[in-house]
C-alpha cells in the first residue's frame, strides 16, 4: 500500500468588491494572522470599463471553512449579499501564480522586483525576489517597513559590522543590510530548510556572495536564535527579526543575549495592538525603544541595548520556553 500523503488541494474564493475596498486590503489582513495557513488575497479590476467594479480572490491551502468565507466577506461589505464562487484549483504552484501580477515595491533606497522582466529603478538598490515558496517578497508592510528602517539608519550614519537576520524567509532583509554595510559579516537563519535553499538561490540572483568573511552571507537552518552557528558568531551589533508577535516575545531573552552592548535590534511582524507587549518583553531584557515607524497597522521597532546589560549567553524565559520560533520567515 502506498502511504505517501497526497498534496493539499488548493482552493480559491472569489467575491465582488469596490475599488475602495480593494485598496483597503493592501498587505496581509489582521483577521487572518492567527490562521496556521492564512489565505493569499489578491484584488483586480473585474470590468475594464467600470473603474469601481473590482474582485477579490482568496487562495487557500485546503478547502476553506464556512467561518473563513464569512470572515472573508466581512472584508468587503459591498459583497454581503453576493454568493461567493468557491472552486478547487489544479495542482499548480498557486502562490507563485497569484503573485505574478504584483507591482514592484519601493521602500527608502530599495526597489524590490518580483518579476525579472520588470525594469530596474535608477538611483536605487534594485533587488529581485521572485514570487515563490517562501515569505519575504517585499510586498508585506512589515518587510517594506524593515527596508525603510534600515535605509533610514544608514542615512543617519549608523554603521554595523556583524549582522544577523532571524527568520529570513527569502533572504531579502539580509541582502538589504549587506548592500548598506557591504563589509559586514552577516548570517541569516530560518526554521524552514526550503526557505534557506530559496535564500541561497536569491543571493546568487542578486550578486550576494555566500560564505564567511566580510561582505558575505552565511545561511543556516535554525529555530530561533539558540543555535551553535548563530551563537558562535555573536555578539551582533545589528539583529533583524521580522516574524510574528508571539515568537518575538518568546525569543526576547535569546535574541537580546545575541546582541552586543549598545547593539541594535529591528523587530517587525507585529500589529499595532501587540506593540506594547513586544516592547515590554525587550525592555525587560535591557533594550530601550529608539524608534517606531508604522505602515498602516504594522509597526517596525528599532531598539538599542542599554550599556549596563552587556553580552551574555542566551537564557530562556522559563523552563517551558524552547528559544524557538515557529515556521515563519520574513513576512
Amino acid at each position: 500500500m502506498n502511504d505517501v500523503a497526497k498534496p493539499v488541494q488548493s482552493w480559491k474564493v472569489t467575491l465582488p468588491c469596490t475599488r475602495a475596498e480593494a485598496e483597503a486590503l493592501d498587505g496581509d489582513i489582521a483577521a487572518f494572522t492567527m490562521m496556521e495557513q492564512p489565505p493569499v488575497l489578491m484584488t483586480s479590476e473585474a470590468t475594464p470599463d467600470d473603474e469601481d467594479a473590482w474582485r477579490l480572490d482568496a487562495y487557500f491551502e485546503g478547502k476553506p471553512s464556512v467561518a473563513a468565507i464569512k470572515l472573508l466577506k466581512t472584508l468587503v461589505p459591498s459583497a454581503s449579499r453576493a454568493k461567493p464562487i468557491v472552486e478547487a484549483l489544479p495542482d499548480e504552484d498557486w502562490v507563485t501564480l497569484s503573485q505574478q501580477g504584483l507591482e514592484p515595491v519601493t521602500a527608502g533606497r530599495f526597489h524590490v522586483r518580483n518579476i525579472a522582466t520588470d525594469p530596474e529603478l535608477p538611483d536605487h538598490i534594485n533587488l529581485l525576489i521572485e514570487a515563490g515558496r517562501a515569505f519575504g517578497t517585499g510586498q508585506h508592510e512589515t518587510t517594506a517597513g524593515c527596508l525603510a528602517m534600515l535605509d533610514r539608519m544608514r542615512r543617519v550614519g549608523m554603521r554595523f559590522a556583524h549582522v544577523a537576520d532571524i527568520g529570513t524567509g527569502t533572504g531579502l532583509l539580509a541582502f538589504a543590510a549587506l548592500n548598506l554595510w557591504p563589509r559586514a559579516h552577516a548570517i541569516a537563519s530560518d526554521i524552514d530548510a526550503v526557505a534557506v535553499e530559496i535564500s541561497a538561490d536569491n543571493a546568487r540572483a542578486n550578486g550576494v556572495a555566500l560564505g564567511d568573511g566580510p561582505g558575505r552571507l552565511a545561511l543556516v537552518t535554525a529555530a530561533g536564535g539558540n543555535h551553535p552557528a548563530l551563537i558562535g558568531r555573536a555578539p551582533y551589533d545589528l539583529l533583524i527579526a521580522n516574524i510574528l508577535a508571539g515568537p518575538l516575545i518568546e525569543l526576547a531573552p535569546t535574541l537580546c543575549a545575541l546582541v552586543e552592548d549598545g547593539g541594535t535590534i529591528v523587530l517587525a511582524g507585529l500589529l499595532n495592538e501587540q506593540a506594547d507587549a513586544v516592547i515590554a518583553a525587550y525592555r525587560t531584557q535591557g533594550m530601550r525603544l529608539a524608534e517606531r515607524s508604522d505602515r498602516g497597522e504594522w509597526p517596525t521597532l528599532r531598539l538599542r541595548k542599554r550599556p549596563s546589560i552587556g553580552w551574555k549567553r542566551p537564557r530562556r524565559i522559563n523552563a517551558a520556553a524552547r528559544g524557538e520560533a515557529p515556521g515563519f520567515g520574513s513576512i
